[in-house]
C-alpha cells in the first residue's frame, strides 16, 4: 500500500500510544500527529492534512463527531475513522452523518484499527461486525415501531379519521365540536385517544401523520 499519512486524536495517552504503535508497524505507515482534544485534532488536520484521523468521540472541547464534521469541511480529502467506547445506534449514525468513514470501539482496537485505517483511506466504509449488528437492531427497532403505527392507523375509526382532518387543517376542539354536534369535552376525548393509538405525541407529529397519509386538507378545507 502506498505511504499513509496519520493523525491520531485521543484525550488519554495510554491509548494514543497503542494507536500509534499499532499504526506505525505498518510498512509505509506513519502518525504524523497527535491531539489531545477536539479543537486540536481540527487544527492539525487543517495543518497536516492526513490522509487518514483516527479520533476519539469524548474528548474535550470539541466532541468527536463534531471534529469530524469540521475536518471533513476544511479538509475534504482527509477520511475520518472515529474511535469510542459508545455501543449506541444512535451515536453511529450521528458519526456517519458527520461524515465518518468507519466507527470502531475501543474494545476492539488491537484487532481492528488497521483493517479499518486501510479501508478507509481506500475510500470505503468500515463498520466492524458488533456495529454492524447495532446498526440493524436499531434499523429493525425503527421499523417496528413504524409498523406498529401503521397498524394503529388501520384501526382508526371513521369519526377518528374526520378528527384527526380537522386538527391537521388548524380546527380548534371548540370549532370541531361544533362542526361534528357534539361536545368539546369528547373532542378532546377523541384526541387523546387518537394520539395514544398512532403513538404520536404532540399536534404536529399528527399532522405530518395526516400528510403522509393524504388525510389532512393541504389548502384548509372549508371556510
Amino acid at each position: 500500500m502506498k505511504r499513509l499519512r496519520i493523525l491520531i486524536a485521543d484525550d488519554h495517552g495510554l491509548v494514543r500510544r497503542g494507536e500509534r504503535t499499532l499504526l506505525q508497524a505498518r510498512l509505509g505507515w506513519r502518525v504524523v500527529g497527535e491531539a489531545t482534544n477536539g479543537r486540536e485534532a481540527v487544527e492539525k488536520a487543517i495543518a497536516l492534512k492526513p490522509d487518514v484521523a483516527v479520533i476519539d468521540i469524548g474528548m474535550p472541547e470539541l466532541d468527536g463527531v463534531e471534529a469530524a464534521r469540521q475536518i471533513g469541511e476544511a479538509v475534504p480529502g482527509s477520511k475520518v475513522l472515529v474511535l469510542t467506547m459508545h455501543e449506541s445506534d444512535q451515536m453511529v449514525r450521528r458519526a456517519l452523518d458527520a461524515g465518518a468513514r468507519g466507527y470502531l470501539l475501543k474494545s476492539d482496537l488491537t484487532d481492528t484499527l488497521i483493517k479499518a485505517v486501510k479501508a478507509v483511506a481506500e475510500g470505503k466504509r468500515y463498520l466492524p461486525p458488533k456495529v454492524s449488528d447495532i446498526v440493524l437492531e436499531g434499523f429493525l427497532k425503527a421499523r417496528d415501531q413504524h409498523q406498529h403505527v401503521e397498524q394503529a392507523g388501520a384501526r382508526t375509526t371513521p369519526r377518528e379519521i374526520e378528527i384527526i382532518r380537522f386538527l391537521a387543517e388548524g380546527k380548534v376542539n371548540k370549532e370541531i365540536a361544533a362542526r361534528l354536534g357534539i361536545s368539546v369535552r369528547t373532542v378532546e376525548a377523541h384526541r387523546s385517544k387518537i394520539m395514544l393509538k398512532l403513538g404520536v405525541h404532540s399536534l404536529a407529529e399528527l399532522i405530518h401523520y395526516a400528510m403522509r397519509h393524504g388525510i389532512a386538507q393541504v389548502h384548509g378545507g372549508e371556510g
